[in-house]
């Protein structure tokens, strides 16, 4: 496994580095100060499994690369690592195409449980701000489903049926890291955070009826 810390602060980087190491025996993890580094690092190891951004760089801000990070990277999840607790922040950070959102205020078994979680497929927010965060996930646009595509609308009755990712990824034959690029696909276009949210809305905007 190989990961990506980019923040300005070396010591909270090295308390990471030692943090993550502890997640899976002979992890990689890369270190950039800046944003800039940060994105030359992203582009120079496509084998990157994931990335620990923070918000307050002292170039380009950790908020206005995530968008950058989404296009270049599609598929390599960005997990926000801020001092800000703001749910006005969480929320432009999800909207923005962040799969994590862990105050730097949390502890190191948070930290680690979210990595896992973002690496399962899944958006992670801490629970202190779950719910200002989804407010309104159960609200679901009308037009939600259209910006689902046909694979998606087919990966997400599989998860309302409570199946795992390994369960969707072998009954539609797909490989996993798929099944997760779907999956963050989904929660994005319906506004929410978590599998539960995801049922419940789809269930609510129609798009799933059983």
């Amino acid at each position: 496994m190989k990961l990506l810390i980019v923040d300005d602060h070396a010591i909270l980087r090295e308390g990471l580095v030692a943090l993550l190491r502890q997640f899976e025996q002979g992890v990689d993890v890369l270190q950039a100060s800046d944003t800039a580094e940060g994105l030359r690092l992203v582009e120079a190891h496509p084998d990157l499994d994931a990335v620990f951004l923070d918000l307050n760089m002292p170039d380009q801000g950790g908020m206005e690369a995530i968008p950058v990070l989404a296009k270049r990277r599609p598929q390599l999840p960005v997990i926000v690592l801020s001092s800000s607790e703001d749910p006005g922040d969480v929320r432009r950070a999800l909207k923005s195409g962040a799969c994590g959102y862990v105050p730097k205020s949390a502890s190191p078994r948070n930290i680690l449980s979210a990595l896992r979680l973002v690496l399962a497929g899944e958006i992670y927010v801490p629970p202190l701000l779950l719910d200002v965060a989804a407010d309104g996930a159960g609200h679901v646009p009308p037009e939600a489903g259209g910006r689902l595509t046909e694979r998606q609308t087919e990966v997400l009755r599989q998860l309302c049926r409570g199946l795992t990712n390994k369960e969707i990824s072998r009954a539609l034959a797909l490989s996993e890291k798929t099944t997760k690029s779907h999956i963050t696909a989904i929660f994005k276009a319906l506004g929410v955070v978590n599998r539960t949210q995801a049922a419940s809305a789809a269930r609510h905007a129609g798009i799933v009826t059983d």
